[in-house]
């Protein structure tokens, strides 16, 4: 029996519930500037042994205002933003031309933590795409010839069949020649949230918010 048929929670969900015991977050307690803040949790939550710790949830904004997600990798973060990697006629792609507002969720639930990162997206530069796509793995990289993503499929062999006709095409010790419609966004964050579970749901939440070439800190209520 689901929610519909009881006309209200779901016992079962109702009741999937965890208490935070972890230590509090307070300001002094991260770096001053938030992409140093986000590179020391990051490596905590590496270092913890998580499953892809670089795993994001990508939301962006359709053309009707309507938001979607995914799930991609952070490849490199500095102090110019986040990085990760698509194919440009993807639907985040052609969502990104139209609305290049982003945001960026790092899930790291075994830590009792998560980063929200919202700003705008640009496109990488084709020689720093480019550079990237030659560190990928050669099945990947023809992988990503033969996905066209987000189209649809008449079946699951029709993509097996041209990621096999791509790989006689590129066989071993050839250069696989990098797509012109794949390449990577840099996400220039406006803010960065660092959330802490705590006791009670009293949790804490500290954003990042940028201000005239710096940034302000800000605590939220939970």
């Amino acid at each position: 029996m689901g929610i519909a048929d009881i006309g209200g929670p779901d016992p079962a969900l109702a009741g999937m519930r965890r208490e935070y015991m972890a230590e509090g977050l307070d300001v002094g307690d991260l770096p001053a500037d938030p992409i140093e803040a986000f590179g020391l949790w990051l490596r905590e939550v590496t270092v913890a042994g998580l499953a892809e710790p670089n795993a994001m949830v990508v939301s962006t904004v359709g053309a009707r205002g309507a938001p979607s997600s995914r799930m991609a990798l952070l490849k490199s973060v500095d102090g110019r933003g986040f990085v990760f990697y698509t194919n440009y006629t993807s639907r985040k792609a052609i969502e990104l031309a139209a609305n290049s507002a982003v945001s960026l969720l790092f899930p790291w639930h075994a830590l009792r933590r998560q980063v929200i990162v919202a700003g705008t997206a640009s496109q990488l530069s084709a020689e720093e795409s480019a550079a990237y796509f030659r560190s990928r793995p050669r099945d990947s990289q023809i992988g990503a010839w033969a996905s066209r993503q987000s189209s649809v499929l008449a079946s699951r062999a029709e993509l097996d069949a041209r990621f096999e006709l791509l790989t006689r095409r590129w066989p071993a010790g050839t250069e696989v020649d990098v797509p012109g419609f794949w390449g990577g966004y840099r996400v220039a964050p406006v803010s960065v949230e660092f959330w802490q579970g705590r006791a009670n749901r009293l949790h804490d939440r500290l954003r990042f918010a940028r201000l005239d070439g710096g940034w302000r800190v800000e605590r939220l209520a939970p």
